[in-house]
């Protein structure tokens, strides 16, 4: 047995518990990092290349976002999620997917509750996003006006189905946080896709678990080097637009002018912020660049 097959068989149907009553599981993979390294060689031959080789070759393919080899290896996944999770992950059309059928089956009998200090607020300066948890006494009455409405739900749907409703149509008002359950399957290549945005702290906390969970607990160890080379290229790089090099251009030439030496103050980056956004009372881009060189160090924090 291949290293890559007991992984797999150590593996497989193992139930990664997120949340408080979600899951993923590996069902099957097809391919490890060997399929990657061969799809980019077209060689029919195994056992040719020396690790180190296959390893460095990864490595500039995914450094050079040369994609097509990442896609001819599979992973197929169960996981059990929050519907409303689900509505961001299913936005990932890049799969295969077969949902639990709430038209065939009854609903699933749970749904995702949330303990009082993860209640969060709004973000101020992102329509999408979180800011800070609420307060305990504000996440403990949230919390028990959760649970009743769950309940309340839950029993109207009970009553529907007893009294004999069709299942498509007692369903209609279960709640977005009622856990359905899923077969995913994805090529390697739109899997890294799907992380890269999932596991970035952008990323709604929820969605966020489901991603950390399959990144570092199932594809870690089936793909070990792509994994390497994904945390070192994707998750840990940084991109820099044509703005953000032109600002430090920029930066560079004005501090040397004014003999100072890095890191700068944020006065100093927002006095020789480029030209495309000084008219502008709020630039999210701007924010991005002050934060990419803030984190270089050419900015101070």
């Amino acid at each position: 047995m291949s290293l890559n097959s007991a992984a797999v068989e150590s593996l497989r149907w193992q139930k990664f518990s997120v949340l408080d009553d979600g899951f993923v599981c590996l069902v099957d993979c097809m391919g490890d990092d060997g399929a990657v390294v061969q799809a980019a060689r077209v060689s029919y031959g195994a056992g040719t290349k020396k690790v180190s080789d296959d390893r460095s070759l990864i490595r500039y393919l995914l450094r050079h976002r040369h994609t097509t080899p990442f896609e001819m290896a599979e992973v197929k996944f169960l996981v059990r999620v929050p519907m409303d999770c689900w509505r961001q992950w299913i936005r990932h059309r890049t799969a295969n997917v077969n949902e639990y059928s709430t038209r065939y089956s009854v609903a699933i009998d749970s749904a995702q509750t949330t303990p009082p200090e993860e209640w969060r607020t709004q973000a101020a300066n992102n329509r999408q996003g979180s800011g800070d948890p609420l307060s305990p006494e504000q996440g403990q009455a949230l919390t028990e006006a959760e649970q009743e409405f769950q309940t309340a739900a839950r029993k109207l749907y009970q009553e529907r189905i007893d009294q004999g409703v069709a299942r498509e149509q007692a369903r209609k008002d279960l709640p977005l946080c009622t856990y359905t359950e899923a077969y995913w399957k994805i090529d390697l290549h739109n899997l890294l896709h799907f992380l890269a945005l999932r596991m970035d702290s952008h990323a709604q906390w929820e969605i966020r678990q489901y991603a950390t969970t399959i990144g570092e607990q199932i594809v870690k160890p089936l793909f070990p080097m792509v994994w390497e080379a994904f945390e070192d290229y994707r998750r840990q790089a940084m991109f820099l637009t044509r703005l953000d090099i032109e600002t430090v251009q920029t930066l560079q030439r004005e501090a040397a002018a004014a003999a100072l030496a890095p890191p700068f103050s944020t006065e100093f980056f927002l006095q020789h912020q480029h030209v495309d956004w000084k008219e502008l009372t709020r630039s999210r881009e701007r924010d991005e660049c002050l934060s990419k060189l803030q984190r270089l160090g050419i900015v101070q924090s």
